[in-house]
């Protein structure tokens, strides 16, 4: 007991003897670093608001940029040969929700039936599945379109790996372009029409993007959420990449590649779990371009159970620091592209929206302003920590204008999320354990329906509590909370007004009370 109540007492001296040589000065650093990457942030946010504001004004849309003639659909002497030869790759893996979709809108699109080649490259581990597939294919070949049903002894490489396999069949060669769609996206028939004469009449371009568009957006909160960042994304920074140098992120799907520009680029590799990033660098820096088109919109599936969008985010914010550490010195010593491209894709691209915008959300927000308040000695300057936050969640308000009175729990949701994105960034420029972890994102389609119409009762219809807790997020909930309190009983900061609402948030998803909560079997 007398050792016990030494040791005790000897804390606060211990205390006392490092918080000012040590840990204030620490702090300080802290405080400094996170205050320069927000404005480095609110820099590259600011930069890429004059940029679409200057889009938008001069009408620098792409139809004005680059021929794109509609492909002659009367020539009685060509016929169909008028049309280049596509090839559409639908990727799976155990996708029983909406294999159908896919498959079903791609085989309508209006392109000859002798110039489109489709092929559904199933990764399914699941045998039903597969078999289920299978038929399908089989059904609409028998309506006389040219689609094949291909599968692999092993998921080696992932879907990069599959799309590998798929461009090594005979046939390939004589298909000039090929389109990827993911399982859960919908074309329209126009799609090809009004994508491939970009391609056809601009030798210079390797892919034509097209944004996606959103079924499930409304389902809960959490699809809000995340509609309202990626429509940022595809309204403002695709756009703006786009027109300022001619390259931006394949997003892995609804794109039109030319299938020379992928060979000379080196085709698909597995490296990092981002492989359309990856090839999209790549064929960058071999001098070609991209063009995004905006008004081309592809429907497409959000994932609305935490745990699917959390594997996501992972292997998103994973991928791009894996392959920032795997290409950097590849960037700085390529000779075919401009200095001015290589700084867009090293600061703009890579450092600032894939490594910076995660760790400073969560260190800044959720680590170094709670610190703070126990250490008063320790000042963050109000336009740090209050007037550049709220420009740059201004400034990503405009993709989703018919959202912006959620953007307080739009806030609240990054912070928790950035959680997971810093920890995967710095698994990905470590290269730690799970740098090259690839789960699939699932999707539901209609099967929420289908459950939520079964009559069965609670027990079945709700996971068990313990199934749905996340320990760290109650963690670093119970942290904000704690500093809340504190920051009301002895500071004048009024930190504790944000810092009860986030901690809260991370309550809320750390009790599993966020996104659609699949009824157990």
């Amino acid at each position: 007991m007398d050792a016990a109540a030494g040791t005790a007492a000897a804390l606060p001296e211990a205390w006392s003897q490092v918080r000012a040589p040590v840990i204030v000065p620490l702090l300080r650093l802290a405080v400094a670093v996170c205050i320069t990457m927000s404005v480095l942030l609110f820099l590259e946010r600011m930069y890429m608001a004059v940029v679409i504001a200057g889009v938008r004004l001069l009408r620098l849309r792409p139809e004005r940029r680059y021929r794109c003639d509609p492909i002659p659909e009367d020539d009685p002497e060509l016929g169909s040969a008028a049309f280049p030869s596509v090839l559409v790759q639908i990727p799976m893996f155990n996708e029983r929700e909406v294999y159908q979709l896919s498959i079903g809108a791609v085989c309508g699109l209006a392109w000859p039936s002798d110039r489109l080649v489709v092929q559904v490259l199933d990764d399914s581990t699941d045998e039903v599945i597969k078999e289920m597939v299978r038929l399908e294919c089989e059904r609409w070949a028998r309506k006389g379109i040219n689609i094949t049903y291909q599968i692999r002894d092993d998921r080696r490489g992932y879907k990069a790996g599959a799309l590998k396999a798929g461009m090594k069949h005979a046939y390939v060669r004589e298909c000039e372009y090929v389109v990827i769609f993911d399982a859960d996206f919908q074309p329209d028939p126009d799609f090809l029409k009004r994508t491939v004469p970009y391609l056809v009449h601009n030798p210079e371009i390797a892919l034509v993007q097209a944004r996606w568009r959103f079924v499930n957006a409304d389902e809960c909160l959490m699809t809000r959420m995340q509609e309202m960042s990626l429509d940022y994304h595809f309204t403002v920074e695709q756009e703006v990449s786009s027109s300022v140098c001619a390259f931006f992120g394949f997003n892995g799907t609804a794109g039109v590649w030319r299938i020379s520009a992928i060979n000379e680029a080196g085709g698909w590799k597995d490296r990092t779990t981002v492989e359309d990033m990856d090839l999209a660098i790549r064929a960058s820096l071999k001098g070609w371009k991209f063009v995004y088109l905006g008004d081309v919109q592809v429907k497409s599936e959000l994932p609305s159970t935490f745990k699917a969008f959390r594997f996501q985010q992972h292997r998103w914010s994973c991928g791009p620091a894996n392959l920032f550490r795997k290409m950097l010195m590849e960037i700085v010593t390529n000779k075919k592209v401009t200095i001015w491209k290589k700084i867009h894709v090293i600061y703009n691209f890579f450092l600032i929206r894939k490594i910076v915008a995660h760790i400073i959300t969560f260190s800044f927000y959720c680590l170094v302003i709670p610190a703070t308040i126990f250490i008063p000695e320790v000042r963050i300057p109000k336009w740090g920590c209050v007037y550049i936050p709220c420009a740059i969640t201004l400034l990503n308000s405009v993709g989703t204008p018919r959202s912006f009175h959620l953007l307080f729990f739009w806030v609240a949701f990054e912070n928790v999320m950035s959680l997971h994105r810093t920890k995967a960034t710095l698994i990905g420029l470590l290269e730690a354990g799970r740098a090259n972890e690839w789960v699939v994102t699932a999707k539901l389609g209609s099967a929420m329906k289908m459950k939520s119409s079964n009559k069965a009762g609670l027990k079945k219809q709700f996971m068990r509590i313990w199934e749905r807790l996340h320990i760290t997020e109650l963690g670093v909930g119970t942290f904000l909370f704690s500093c809340g309190w504190y920051d009301l009983a002895y500071r004048t900061d009024h930190f504790y007004i944000y810092l009860f609402f986030q901690s809260i948030a991370f309550f809320i998803i750390g009790f599993g009370y966020v996104g659609t909560i699949v009824p157990q079997s």
